[in-house]
């Protein structure tokens, strides 16, 4: 079996227009906010503002409101040193990228805050407008944004530990870079032998809901390359009976995985186990427990908000997000505690786990918190846009966008969703880290 290959007509054709092309990196991260705009003016005030998390929807708020506000103390609360550029693991973890184009220093894109402590946040305190550092500090404030991130929990699939990666056939594409690199290890010996591929995904809302789907078109079409797909049978194993939250998308896919690709689809797998010594997986399947033999497994942990969030004041407490942080889903502000926003990935929304969609948050967060501040009528909304350059191949992908009412809505018309095509793969591949670090400094 082989995939149709990029063409110079499809290149030419999407190249064609200069200003098509400038413009085609900022379209593939989305707008998806609505009544959005920034003041002319910044707004003098003397809130004290915490922004919890320093990702990317933490530095894309905060880089805003340095800019909306005059006279503000803005304090950012986040040990981390390193800025991950997270859309691109999925190009690390099957050898298309290496590590390093997807680390930058993260004092590269902190704005110019009042205070940026290189701690984490352990606990909030919302009665008190408090937050609790790891050493133990308490940090005051008048507006909180929480923008964490949310937890990989490896500790729910039993025999599963971050350390296994990259060894005994054991890969995942989640959360960093040395996870990414050591995956494509693990897999690049797998293209080379064959054998048996399972590809997992877990119960629940998850980081990237496409990455293990491009995981597993990619490391098949690089056995395809390497000439040992007629060698190597793959799985693909939902959690229920599922791919992917856009009800067409999923039912291409549900054609397309078996007749296009032949990677057989396997309903209602849950992970719940591993044996790496023996190379096994177990599976909680309505039928029972399933124990698959693999020589690589892609394993995608179930997530969750941190547990100081999924068991703490501010997460829902019922309901399809419960542990997840309340927010209204249009304007991103807490449900019980007006002076607290959250976006990113920690939020309890019915969609918009990407970059794509914090770029359409931030500008929906800065634009409401400064509203709230001067006691005025929230101005924009999120209308849920989030996009999934979904790759089917080195050199194809689709370009899914959609929102709240899994509509599909596309930036632009001369490409159709259901299509792999060469000009979503060029996106992917060389124009949205661009958008994406320009959406940090603000400026998209």
């Amino acid at each position: 079996m082989s995939h149709s290959k990029p063409t110079n007509t499809s290149r030419r054709r999407f190249l064609a227009g200069s200003a098509l092309a400038a413009g085609a990196a900022a379209g593939g991260l989305g707008t998806g906010s609505l009544l959005a705009s920034t003041p002319a003016k910044a707004v003098s005030t003397n809130a004290r503002i915490v922004i919890a998390g320093a990702g990317a929807a933490g530095i894309s708020i905060a880089t805003r409101l340095t800019r909306q506000l005059d006279g503000a103390r803005i304090t950012l609360v986040d040990s981390r040193m390193t800025h991950i550029y997270q859309p691109g693991l999925t190009l690390v973890a099957t050898g298309v990228w290496d590590a390093a184009q997807v680390e930058d220093p993260n004092r590269r894109f902190i704005p110019p805050v009042d205070e940026w402590i290189q701690d984490d946040v352990v606990a909030f305190h919302p009665d008190n407008n408090q937050v609790e550092t790891a050493s133990g500090d308490r940090v005051d404030y008048d507006y909180l944004v929480i923008t964490t991130g949310l937890q990989l929990n490896f500790d729910q699939i039993e025999g599963m530990e971050p350390a296994l990666i990259g060894s005994n056939g054991v890969g995942c594409v989640y959360a960093d870079p040395q996870n990414a690199t050591r995956t494509w290890q693990a897999a690049r010996q797998f293209v080379e032998s064959g054998g048996v591929g399972l590809f997992t995904r877990p119960p629940g809302p998850i980081k990237c809901a496409g990455a293990p789907l491009k995981v597993t078109m990619l490391i098949e079409d690089a056995l395809q390359d390497n000439g040992m797909r007629d060698r190597a049978e793959l799985h693909y194993l939902p959690p229920g009976e599922g791919l992917f939250s856009q009800p067409d998308i999923h039912a291409f896919l549900e054609r397309y995985f078996p007749e296009e690709r032949d990677i057989a689809i396997e309903w209602n797998h849950p992970l719940s186990g591993i044996d790496p010594e023996k190379r096994q997986a177990t599976f909680a399947t309505p039928e029972g427990a399933r124990v698959l033999d693999y020589d690589f497994i892609h394993v995608v942990p179930p997530m969750s908000a941190p547990d100081m969030i999924r068991y703490g004041d501010l997460g829902w407490q019922e309901g399809n997000f419960q542990g997840w942080l309340e927010v209204d889903q249009y304007t991103m502000q807490h449900r019980r505690y007006p002076n607290v926003f959250g976006a990113g990935d920690v939020v309890g929304t019915p969609i918009g786990k990407t970059a794509a969609s914090v770029k359409a948050q931030a500008p929906v967060v800065a634009d409401n918190l400064v509203a709230a501040i001067e006691g005025r009528e929230f101005p924009a909304e999120w209308n849920g846009y989030t996009s999934c350059p979904l790759i089917t191949e080195r050199g194809q992908a689709m370009l899914v966008e959609f929102d709240f009412s899994l509509e599909m809505t596309p930036s632009f018309d001369f490409l159709d969703p259901f299509e792999p095509q060469w000009a979503p793969w060029f996106l992917k591949e060389r124009m949205l880290h661009a958008a994406y670090n320009a959406m940090l400094r603000g400026r998209v």
